[in-house]
């Protein structure tokens, strides 16, 4: 086959790669081979990565022997897996055969390497996509910036001295850096959504127990979801799709049928969008209003409603959150106390000592959620929010003001989120660039929507997403 010509950005280096379905209908019809792809990737990983900080490790041996039976199959005239050549990273807490799972964390360096692939990393791999590393993550997953303390900290792709979110940094830093077309992460509390809003790429939270978590490092049971980043809405397609399927090893996922949407990403007639008021409005400072704004005006909404529940829902999300990880950890708080980050220590520990009559109380708290949710999706199909209340603050930044009021920066960020986690809905977030922000650098800047879905109806908020991607308001762009 013939190498493709790239976008150029010196030295030989292709500007940005593609996207996966373009990468997947060129090797179908020999315009590229597997080999190339992966050639190309591995140059912008190598061009770009150490600025960025978003690989712990790259599997280029592994991605070589993966390209090549692509390329096999191709030669002997076989047909090719929906994702066949497609690139792809990893964050660092899914098993990945012959890597330590490191979870961000340091306390994990010493474990044995993985014996085999998480779940959905090997229904990756059965796809055709090819594994080209492992990506960098807050520590233990616990926190929306991905300054970490022992693995360094992830910076944002379009500017470098701001930061890439988290807990999942790595993930969307790596595909709104154009290194990869499509990557996974988790989403606990907002950690798909935060980093993809403020990366300035698509990524999809789904529904609770939809894809599963079998090999992957646990945080919160609870909430814990596992999804994909991508620089198209198909690339978020494709790969939801090649990750269904029940799974005995994760309760939650034992009993979901494979309900694929890569083949009708178009909006039905007569769909009702409402706008998130009250606290979704009151935390979004003007860009992000701004965001929300034109993605409603782009799909037709004009009705606003409010989730009356959200502050409360929040609140139940941090005690849930905070009783369930410091159980986790409470054993190797206890022996290994000092090889935890200073601020993953002190939350596990003040989180192991919440009494359960608390937690008990934000379960009940979370099912009153819940059920004045599901009210809403009586009136409405989709709903609209920001993802993050602002554009990607600088690295090291202790605070956040949201409309005169001041919130810390490391909890701030998932003020959005965490409501829409604690009721486990099904998100498509969506990059936009209002051109708000007090200065020329923050008007620059990518700020996600939020399209929240009912359960299971992943396949609406996909669709709003295309819709938005076809109009050209939802855009990836490519870093300065």
């Amino acid at each position: 086959m013939a190498a493709a010509v790239c976008l150029g950005s010196g030295a030989g280096v292709p500007a940005l790669i593609g996207s996966a379905a373009d990468i997947v209908l060129e090797i179908a019809k020999g315009a590229r081979s597997a080999a190339d792809v992966l050639a190309e990737c591995k140059a912008l990983i190598l061009a770009k990565d150490p600025d960025l900080n978003c690989f712990t490790a790259k599997t280029f041996e592994r991605a070589g022997r993966e390209a090549a039976a692509i390329d096999g199959l191709y030669a002997l005239g076989k047909p090719l897996p929906p994702l066949a050549g497609v690139p792809y990273a990893v964050k660092n807490l899914f098993d990945v055969e012959g890597l330590v799972t490191l979870a961000g964390a340091k306390i994990n360096a010493g474990n044995a390497p993985a014996s085999a692939d998480a779940t959905i990393v090997a229904r990756m791999r059965r796809a055709g996509a090819v594994l080209v590393g492992a990506l960098n993550m807050e520590e233990l997953a616990y926190g929306f910036l991905t300054e970490n303390h022992h693995y360094g900290t992830t910076r944002n792709p379009h500017d470098r001295t701001r930061g890439a979110g988290g807990s999942s940094g790595g993930s969307a830093a790596a595909v709104g850096a154009g290194m990869l077309p499509i990557t996974l992460g988790s989403d606990t509390s907002g950690s798909i959504r935060v980093p993809a809003s403020l990366c300035g790429v698509f990524g999809l939270k789904p529904t609770y127990g939809r894809l599963s978590r079998s090999g992957t490092y646990p945080f919160v049971n609870s909430f814990d979801h596992v999804g994909p980043f991508a620089n198209s809405v198909s690339g978020l397609a494709l790969s939801y799709d090649a990750m269904q399927g029940p799974d005995a090893f994760d309760p939650a996922c034992a009993q979901r049928a494979v309900e694929p949407v890569g083949a009708s990403l178009s909006l039905p007639r007569g769909i009702r969008i409402g706008i998130l008021g009250g606290w979704f409005h009151a935390w979004a400072d003007p860009a992000a209003r701004r965001a929300v704004q034109l993605a409603a005006a782009a799909l037709g909404a004009t009705e606003w409603t409010e989730l009356e529940s959200a502050e409360v829902a929040r609140a139940a999300a941090y005690l849930i959150t905070g009783a369930e990880g410091g159980a986790l950890h409470r054993p190797r708080l206890i022996e290994q106390y000092e090889d935890f980050g200073p601020s993953s220590r002190a939350r596990l520990v003040a989180g192991s000592l919440i009494p359960a009559t608390w937690v008990i109380q934000a379960q009940r708290v979370r099912q009153q959620a819940y059920a004045q949710a599901m009210e809403l999706f009586d009136r409405f199909d989709l709903l609209i929010a920001a993802a993050a209340p602002a554009v990607a603050p600088r690295i090291g930044q202790e605070t956040l003001v949201i409309n005169g009021r001041s919130i810390p920066t490391k909890a701030g960020l998932g003020v959005l989120t965490q409501p829409i986690s604690c009721i486990g809905l099904p998100v498509c977030t969506v990059p936009l660039w209002p051109g708000e922000g007090e200065s020329p650098a923050e008007r620059s800047l990518p700020v996600g929507v939020q399209l929240i879905g009912a359960p299971w109806r992943e396949d609406l908020c996909l669709a709003a997403a295309r819709t938005l991607e076809q109009a050209g308001i939802a855009e990836i762009r490519p870093p300065p």
